[in-house]
């Protein structure tokens, strides 16, 4: 890891009082959550995940999607945050962040200890019917789910349910997203941990703080389309940057 990289990220981060961090799945890969895109995951294997995991698909073959989600639910409720995600946590304590933005579904920067979280493609907290739109608490259908594998349905009216994970096809969360822009608009840093910051519209974010003067940080193992903005590029596993970051940060050679 290159000790010159790691000192500019920290010295950006001292310098910042109004940062956000953008997150995707590279930060819960540590966590033995895989990154779905990856056809070396596992995920892909006899499915093509972006026909299966996208709204169409989901209304035409419910079973399919939740046969493809199974090993990765199990994965996600087995997950527990890692360095990184508890790194990040820390520099909202430390007034650094003002907002963790994630692509992310598992729930893990809310296990960390972050406060202020946006989730532009959704979670796992809930389950809402695609007929009647009856939302419901989604542990006790997930925890059923993991024993019966049948897929779920709306003790209201019989419909299936689908989680509150956004879909290939589904528009992202309006409150969450303005939100997102909102403090992007506002920072004066940009973190952004593990995205390839290939799908769009969230990965507008980071651009739209660039653009309104705030300093951008990447941190992805694989180089990523907006390398060339940045200030500081990192090549690196997350759970190893972010903490040699942090304890830079916290040392007193800044």
């Amino acid at each position: 890891m290159n000790d010159d990289l790691i000192r500019q990220s920290a010295e950006i981060i001292q310098g910042s009082s109004k940062g956000i961090a953008f997150t995707g799945a590279g930060i819960s890969t540590p966590s033995g959550i895989p990154d779905f895109r990856s056809h070396d995951s596992g995920l892909w294997q006899s499915v093509d995940a972006m026909v299966v995991a996208s709204i169409w698909g989901f209304r035409q073959n419910p079973a399919g999607f939740f046969e493809w989600f199974y090993p990765l639910t199990e994965l996600i409720l087995a997950a527990k945050p890692n360095v990184a995600h508890k790194a990040l946590a820390q520099l909202e304590v430390m007034g650094k962040l003002q907002a963790v933005i994630t692509q992310n579904i598992d729930m893990l920067h809310t296990r960390a200890g972050s406060k202020t979280i946006y989730e532009l493609h959704g979670h796992l907290r809930e389950a809402t019917c695609i007929h009647c739109f009856t939302v419901y608490p989604a542990e006790p259908i997930i925890t059923q789910f993991l024993k019966d594998k049948q897929v779920p349905h709306c003790p209201k009216c019989g419909s299936v349910l689908k989680p509150n994970a956004i879909l290939f096809g589904e528009q992202l969360p309006i409150k969450q997203l303005l939100a997102s822009q909102e403090a992007a608009r506002r920072s004066d840093m940009v973190i952004v941990v593990g995205s390839s910051l290939e799908v769009a519209p969230a990965s507008d974010i980071p651009i739209l703080g660039k653009r309104n003067g705030a300093k951008l940080i990447i941190i992805n193992l694989e180089p990523t389309p907006l390398d060339s903005m940045a200030d500081v590029v990192i090549h690196e596993n997350a759970a190893l940057a972010l903490p040699a970051i942090l304890s830079c940060l916290e040392s007193t050679s800044i």
